[in-house]
């Protein structure tokens, strides 16, 4: 696997400053985090990555399951 050393940091780095490297990977398209000095993660953006392809009602869709999912017991106290 050839990574660029443009795209490589740290996962301490990610943990401690998430939006540079957000931004990181919106700048490279993608950023490879290493844990013990081994890739473990990476994180693209999905508006710029060929791989992943989706229209735009495809993202809300996305987006929309991941904020139900994440307040999903307040929503089901709001119903109530």
């Amino acid at each position: 696997m050839d990574i660029n050393s443009k795209k490589i940091v740290s996962i301490s780095e990610a943990n401690q400053n998430f939006s540079k490297v957000a931004r990181q990977a919106e700048k490279e398209g993608e950023v490879y985090i290493f844990k013990n000095n081994k890739p473990k993660y990476k994180l693209v953006d999905l508006e710029n990555d060929t791989s992943i392809i989706m229209n735009d009602e495809e993202k809300i869709d996305f987006v929309a399951m991941r904020v139900l999912k994440k307040y999903r017991a307040a929503f089901e106290e709001l119903a109530k």
